[in-house]
């Protein structure tokens, strides 16, 4: 039987990627979507690239991106080109800004994140005719594609809130930062990426992402949302949240959890492979109809923090 469920597209060569943060050590969570978008990868004769999202400094943990990279390669999850930083591509953001620029779609605002809570925490657009100054202010860009609902190949049809797919959303901070949902669009673009298989958590900043395509006039990837890795409903596995780091020392068990997790349905016997074996098993094996079609599951680790149980699917 054809492979059918993985995440295709016969017009264009597979390119997908995994993007961490540095902000710490990658965790089951993390795992779980680098072990998803590599697979998707490898089942479509695709590449599999590595991006390090260190844009925002502020949160970078000295030594994470290095722990990050020997982490994939403990668990045989081997990148196909050159790492790419983004603290390296400030050309590139730069660039990306001037090409909105040059279609009189951005704007300064000086709104605080407390004024716009105050209004309801949707921007309303206040700082577009005031021809503010571009330095030390935010760069918002005028919202002309909205992406009210897309389809997901995993959680099917996703619907987003009318204000917030029309907000006028920020793309520099006031503090000279180029802002996540330009960078990551940026990123794709350059690195010519056709495919995003990711967390469900970025759900919702999709459909900002998909606007932008098109506002720079680009292809979009396809998308494929795997459900989150969740100690408990709504909190997810995050390094924010303290979860614990996988091992580089004893993979196995992690590995092994991190297929059950995707529905593999692995048997205790893979246990027997080589972490490349286990991986080579994992490709074949890879459907993506076989992942549970749910926003979050609820798992437990075990004292070790190596294998991991799930508790509970959540729909």
């Amino acid at each position: 039987m054809p492979n059918t469920a993985a995440v295709t597209s016969p017009k264009r060569n597979y390119r997908g990627r995994f993007a961490p943060s540095p902000s710490g050590p990658l965790h089951f969570g993390s795992l779980v979507a680098a072990v998803g978008s590599y697979l998707d990868a490898k089942s479509n004769q695709g590449r599999w690239l590595v991006r390090i999202e260190d844009i925002d400094t502020s949160r970078v943990v000295s030594g994470a991106a290095d722990d990050i990279l020997r982490t994939l390669e403990a668990y045989g999850l081997y990148w196909d080109e050159d790492v790419v930083f983004q603290t390296k591509r400030h050309a590139l953001y730069q660039h990306t800004i001037d090409s909105l620029q040059s279609h009189n779609i951005v704007y300064a605002c000086n709104c605080s994140r407390k004024q716009i809570k105050a209004i309801g925490g949707i921007y309303n657009g206040q700082c577009k005719n005031k021809t503010l100054a571009m330095d030390n202010n935010a760069l918002r860009v005028i919202q002309c594609h909205a992406t009210t609902h897309y389809h997901d190949l995993i959680q099917g049809n996703v619907d987003i809130d009318n204000a917030l797919a029309h907000e006028d959303y920020i793309i520099k901070r006031s503090d000279g930062l180029f802002a996540y949902q330009l960078v990551v669009v940026a990123d794709d673009i350059d690195q010519g990426i056709t495919h995003v298989v990711r967390g469900a958590d970025l759900l919702a900043p999709t459909a900002r992402q998909l606007s932008l395509f098109k506002q720079l006039n680009t292809p979009t990837p396809v998308y494929g949302h795997l459900p989150l890795a969740v100690a408990k409903p709504g909190f997810k596995l995050s390094k924010q949240n303290y979860a614990p780091a996988i091992s580089k020392q004893s993979p196995k068990p992690a590995l092994y959890s991190a297929f059950e997790f995707l529905g593999l349905t692995p048997s205790k016997e893979i246990l027997m492979l080589t972490i490349e074996q286990m991986m080579a098993w994992a490709v074949n094996r890879y459907n993506l109809e076989l992942v549970p079609k749910v926003p979050q599951i609820q798992v437990s680790q075990s004292a070790d923090n190596q294998a991991v149980q799930f508790t509970q699917i959540i729909k």
